[in-house]
């Protein structure tokens, strides 16, 4: 199976897959006589195993050690669940994290609304210069939304 039918076949560009292929998650695909990657049948079925480990939150090198692990003929499924109970302890920690600034940006919001009441119409408030403005950890302090374009 040549690149092109691989990546329609699996709905990822062909790019992510010698993109894998560099970072070893896909083994060096054959050459054919004319140059163009040809991969085994079961190449389909790998970059499922790779695209459901990245969906569940697993990064590339993690999945590259499982991945090495099985291709060797090992067993990696209690690395492979012990990681995903990681990434839950994780998320536990975050959501923590988030509900903690959730409370912190309620309590500013409400300065705020004390502030804007006793600021006449088109004057500037100042918001973001009180001194009581939370410095939330839980993000990088760059952007804390994401925008959608």
């Amino acid at each position: 199976m040549r690149i092109g039918e691989l990546a329609r076949t699996t709905g990822i560009s062909a790019d992510t897959i010698r993109y894998y292929e560099k970072r070893g998650l896909m083994p060096k695909a054959q050459r054919t006589d004319s140059g163009y990657r040809a991969y085994p049948d079961g190449a389909a079925n790998r970059i499922r195993v790779i695209r459901n480990a990245v969906g569940l939150g697993f990064p590339l090198d993690e999945i590259a050690r499982v991945l090495k692990v099985r291709d060797s003929g090992g067993s990696p499924c209690r690395q492979v669940r012990d990681y995903a109970h990681a990434l839950v302890t994780q998320m536990e920690r975050r959501i923590d994290e988030l509900k903690t600034e959730r409370q912190s940006m309620l309590a500013m919001i409400r300065e705020w609304d004390e502030k804007l009441a006793q600021t006449r119409p088109g004057a500037r408030a100042n918001l973001l210069e009180m001194e009581s403005m939370p410095i939330c950890a839980a993000r990088p302090r760059e952007s804390r939304l994401r925008h959608r374009r």
